[in-house]
């Protein structure tokens, strides 16, 4: 019973050891002050004065190439190319193409679909002069069979 209590002692230690470790990691990756309730490590709540050491989190920019460019104006982001900044965010850039994506997926919907309906109306018409499939088939391979036996006789 001693050695169970003892070895419950040293675990909590070792936890409370860790925890004290993790906190003081964290609050240095952050700068800002992590405070320990009730033993773990939360952010302080947010305060309504900005203080002068807070991280400001600035979105990485990046300069579009000419692709990028009339990327952002397919998809309507921008009139002109003058307009487009010397440099645009990462988000930007995305959400223009995932719009060019969508429009495109459109653009092969509506072509699928008048290729299906194009070729019902080859289809009747070549129902109307008596083409099948079956007729064309027959045909070529009575011709074959033509050309097998010309062959037969002229050797």
């Amino acid at each position: 019973m001693g050695s169970l209590r003892g070895l419950r002692l040293a675990a909590g230690n070792c936890f409370r050891l860790f925890e004290r470790d993790a906190c003081s990691s964290l609050g240095l990756t952050r700068n800002s002050a992590v405070k320990r309730i009730s033993e773990f490590c939360t952010k302080p709540q947010e305060t309504s004065k900005a203080s002068s050491n807070t991280y400001t989190h600035r979105v990485p920019l990046h300069k579009p190439t000419d692709w990028e460019r009339k990327i952002l104006i397919w998809s309507g982001r921008f009139k002109k190319e003058e307009d487009i900044p010397e440099t645009i965010s990462f988000e930007m850039l995305d959400a223009a193409k995932n719009k060019i994506r969508v429009k495109i997926s459109y653009i092969m919907i509506a072509l699928t679909v008048a290729g299906c309906i194009l070729m019902i109306i080859e289809g009747k018409k070549a129902m109307k002069r008596n083409e099948s499939l079956t007729s064309l088939n027959l045909e070529k391979k009575a011709r074959l069979r033509e050309e097998a036996a010309m062959k037969a006789k002229a050797e």
